[in-house]
């Protein structure tokens, strides 16, 4: 697939979609006269004063671990736990939201590689009949479509409904309950899709929930064993977990904090949201990690570990998406973007309730990031990144 620019349907990458929302704040325009990055001999005081920011923008906690070449760096500011009072510690795990994206296109692109399915294969040829409804139509809509968002699939958590019921005051009353896959897509499929398949581009956590049924589909194993056979368990990612219906978190976590508001403001309540049913975000966002993990898998997708070099080379092809006069990148389940400094990353970002990430790593995977946010209402993950690959 050639690169393109599109200009996507809906700017917002799913500002109200908390449950599995693309964690990234559109990239400044390149500058290669601007500083050049703090080299790690010097110290992290650029990424550690933004963690310190993020906190005095109302973010209870954020921590960040970086690696460059050998030297690993691990920095935190506010608190883990708002009763407490415990301190954020660079071990922590947390919810990671859409990164778990970059999980579930790695797994495809391995079934293909072993010829167990085609990248062109049509989604109807797995899941015939699923996507239907309103004008959508999967005999038109590639398994490609659905990991690069040029599929058109009406976004499940744009469902105003879903969304009263899931992100806002809603989710205290039904934050155990469980989500099938089916229910999820039947939700989208009520909606007309936001373009003809291929057209355009737009950000659709319901393509990534097709995904996953499509990898359960192909393997006769749920999406989440397959990411544990083929990605954690051979590259040790011992804080990693597909949690499934499993409302709690490992140890050790923090706390995860949100307003519950679309449109918080200061005097908002905030509430305790650790505790929640993962099948609300499947396979679109439902992953945990900790930031040592993250690493490790970024380093080695990029390096070449999980993927032979026609599907890493398919999945780093990028359609170029135009948001608010800022460019990126957007290939199968993996983001590029290019820093202020000049310098080009390459990861993802997610949002789940309370909970904001990013992992990022520079395409020669020697130097990489990943970050956590314990609030979803505040603070600038992007700010974080800027420090650490630009050094301001």
């Amino acid at each position: 697939m050639s690169v393109r620019t599109v200009r996507p349907v809906r700017t917002a990458l799913a500002a109200v979609a908390v449950a599995a929302a693309v964690a990234l704040t559109a990239p400044a325009a390149a500058n290669a006269s601007g500083p050049a990055p703090e080299k790690s001999g010097g110290g992290h005081r650029a990424t550690q004063k933004a963690l310190e920011a993020a906190v005095a923008d109302g973010v209870p906690g954020a921590l960040a671990q970086a690696r460059d070449g050998r030297h690993t760096w691990t920095g935190a500011a506010g608190v883990a736990d708002l009763t407490s009072g415990r301190e954020r510690q660079g071990k922590d795990v947390y919810r990671v939201g859409s990164i778990t994206k970059t999980f579930v296109a790695t797994v495809l692109l391995q079934l293909e590689a072993e010829g167990r399915l085609d990248l062109d294969d049509t989604v109807d040829r797995w899941l015939p009949g699923v996507v239907k409804g309103n004008g959508h139509d999967g005999r038109r809509i590639t398994l490609r479509q659905l990991l690069n968002h040029t599929s058109g699939v009406y976004s499940v958590t744009s469902d105003p409904e879903f969304q009263d019921t899931i992100f806002g005051p809603g989710f205290l009353e039904h934050r155990y309950d469980t989500w099938t896959p089916r229910q999820l897509v039947a939700i989208a499929m009520t909606h007309k899709p936001d373009f003809a398949p291929g057209t355009s581009w737009n950000y659709s956590n319901t393509n990534y929930v097709l995904a996953g049924m499509v990898i359960e589909k192909a393997t006769g194993r749920p999406y989440g064993k397959e990411v544990e056979r083929r990605i954690i368990k051979p590259l040790k990612l011992r804080s990693t977990s597909v949690p499934g219906k499993d409302v709690t978190m490992p140890k050790p976590s923090g706390r995860a904090y949100s307003k519950l508001n679309g449109d918080p403001k200061p005097g908002d309540p905030v509430h305790d949201v650790t505790e929640l049913s993962p099948t609300i975000a499947h396979a679109a966002g439902e992953m945990i990690s900790n930031s040592g993990d993250l690493q490790r898998f970024y380093r080695a997708l990029l390096g070449g570990e999980l993927l032979p070099p026609a599907q890493l080379k398919a999945m780093t092809d990028t359609v170029t998406v135009t948001m608010e006069g800022a460019e990126f990148g957007y290939g199968l389940g993996l983001m590029k973007q290019k820093l202020s400094c000049g310098t080009e990353v390459w990861g993802h970002g997610g949002g789940i309730h309370g909970s904001s990430s990013q992992a990022q790593v520079t395409r020669d995977a020697r130097h990489s990031l990943a970050l956590n946010f314990n609030g979803d209402w505040s603070g600038d993950s992007q700010k974080v990144v800027e420090a650490e690959f630009c050094g301001k």
